[in-house]
């Protein structure tokens, strides 16, 4: 699996339709119309996010591998 910072991740998700619904710190709060779950992304710099966190962040969204 290809490793992301959280500001890749975040512009990756925004092209699934996800979009900015607030900032609390350093972590952006995403949404989509139709879903009952937020994501919360970590952006701290161009620091990676942590394997387990961004496979729980795909499964969320609904993306592959392949997708990144």
């Amino acid at each position: 699996m290809k490793s992301l910072c959280g500001k890749e991740f975040a512009r990756l998700i925004e092209r699934y339709g996800w979009t900015l619904a607030r900032i609390n710190g350093s972590h952006h709060i995403y949404i989509k119309k139709g879903r009952i779950e937020r994501v919360s992304i970590p952006i701290h710099g161009n620091e990676s996010l942590k394997t387990g966190l961004q496979k729980h962040l795909m499964k969320i969204i609904g993306l592959t591998d392949d997708d990144l």
